[in-house]
């Protein structure tokens, strides 16, 4: 084939749009970042974000003053609002790592437009659920605690509570992503160095960049790296969630004590995490035109993965109404039917309409075709997922084995203003990612194009 024709190729209509060149994908992604005129957009969500996290300083200060009180939790709701937010900003991060390791690991090409901004969402999510365990400690400034180490009283973790076990998968779970996220982003931090015009950015993106020059070692080292890391990484997307699950399963308590947690835990945080890679994606591809390098077959092929974990998500509520009348066991067909129709059946039957109901939708290519109804797909998936997380947590500890302890449990404004709080630190965070650094991986987006292809024809 004559280089001409080549070059003059088509990229697949599906994943990238036609026309794109090496120069036009490195403009296009690196001109985001190197710009001096930043949209209204950014500073509109930037503030709201930055006006949240001044909520959630206030409410961390007057939670060390004052002590988890302030929370809505009292016997026996010991587990309230904390616990369930851990949980959720914890499923949110799961997207991120199985885009990026486990379609690496399958030459799913279609990630590499969604992988970056998708691995920043996951480090941004964990660091806000570890906030929530370390303040439910009620001393925090006594976390580290809970490893192993040296001490001369020789107190130790109890290694056989799955709160430990939390300490230690989490831990490792952000330890090796942002590992991931780093080394992917070394090529694009050299490639911001040498088009930048700003002397202290051309310092600060060549000390990120480690001395990258593109050499042929430099690749062979970088591709041994990601495919290190993705072979690490890909068990921890089912490890991570499977022992936030064993913090219930492991539990005698009625609603909880079931061994079907951990791969329904598994599959509802793949569902909440590609919702909110919808969420983000779509808006940010319409404000910075990004609609040739994020087509609609990644919104399409997002929603597909969505809908088919809904369906084991929807699978699992079935399989947990029916495990409780099937088992014979009075405590858990009560506390089945106390969700309900109890105090919490109204979030119990909103939790079933968006998690299992509204997603439905999703068969219809027409609705997931058009990028707006993804996006309320997404918000209404994540808002569900939330809910089924507060109704597994709340509903089972709120009547134990004493009705005379029984209560309703009430979220105070502190409970709120720390979870929201959390959403401000999670969108101040991604707004600082997308204006400082590529949110789309140049160097993978340049792999799409058909001159990045080498044919063995062309050679001869």
């Amino acid at each position: 084939m004559p280089d001409e024709q080549l070059i003059e190729q088509p990229a697949p209509k599906e994943i990238i749009a036609p026309g794109y060149t090496f120069g036009t994908v490195t403009d296009q992604i690196a001109t985001v970042v190197l710009t001096k005129r930043t949209p209204l957009f950014w500073f509109a969500g930037f503030g709201v974000g930055f006006a949240l996290l001044l909520v959630f300083l206030w409410s961390v200060a007057v939670l060390l003053v004052k002590g988890v009180g302030i929370w809505g939790i009292r016997t026996p709701v010991m587990w309230g609002f904390a616990i369930t937010n851990f949980v959720w900003w914890i499923g949110i991060g799961h997207a991120g790592t199985l885009i990026s390791a486990i379609l690496l690991l399958l030459n799913q090409r279609w990630r590499n437009s969604i992988n970056r901004f998708a691995e920043a969402m996951t480090l941004f999510a964990v660091a806000c659920a570890g906030m929530f365990p370390i303040l439910h400690l009620g001393r925090p400034w006594l976390f580290y605690w809970l490893f192993p180490y040296p001490n001369t009283m020789g107190v130790q973790p109890n290694f056989r509570s799955p709160l430990v076990w939390d300490v230690f998968a989490v831990s490792t779970y952000a330890t090796v992503s942002l590992m991931f996220w780093y080394v992917g982003l070394m090529p694009d931090l050299a490639t911001l160095r040498d088009r930048t015009h700003s002397r202290f950015a051309r310092f600060a993106y060549g000390i990120m960049a480690m001395g990258w020059r593109g050499s042929a070692r430099h690749w062979s080292v970088y591709e041994t790296a990601s495919l290190l890391l993705a072979g690490i990484a890909t068990p921890l997307v089912l490890s991570v969630h499977t022992v936030v699950s064993f913090d219930f399963t492991i539990a005698i308590l009625p609603g909880w004590h079931s061994t079907f947690f951990p791969p329904y835990f598994v599959a509802g945080a793949i569902y909440s995490g590609f919702a909110m890679v919808l969420a983000l994606a779509i808006p940010l591809r319409w404000v910075y035109g990004l609609e040739g390098l994020i087509t609609d077959q990644h919104l399409d092929n997002s929603a597909k993965v969505m809908l088919a974990t809904g369906m084991i998500v929807g699978y699992a509520y079935i399989l947990e109404a029916f495990t409780a009348w099937y088992s014979g066991n009075v405590y858990e067909q009560a506390v089945m039917w106390n969700r309900m129709t109890g105090p919490y059946k109204y979030y119990y039957w909103s939790l079933v309409f968006c998690n299992i109901v509204a997603p439905n939708a999703l068969w219809l290519k027409r609705i997931r075709s058009k990028p707006a109804l993804l996006f309320a797909s997404s918000i209404v998936v994540l808002t569900g997922m939330w809910l089924e997380r507060f109704v597994i947590i709340v509903s089972s500890l709120a009547q134990d084995n004493l009705p005379s302890s029984w209560r309703v449990f009430q979220a105070t404004r502190w409970d709120w203003g720390t979870f929201l709080g959390t959403i401000g630190l999670f969108l101040f965070l991604f707004f600082l990612f997308i204006r400082l650094l590529p949110m789309i991986s140049i160097f993978e987006v340049r792999t799409l194009l058909p001159q990045a292809k080498v044919e063995e024809e062309a050679q001869g």
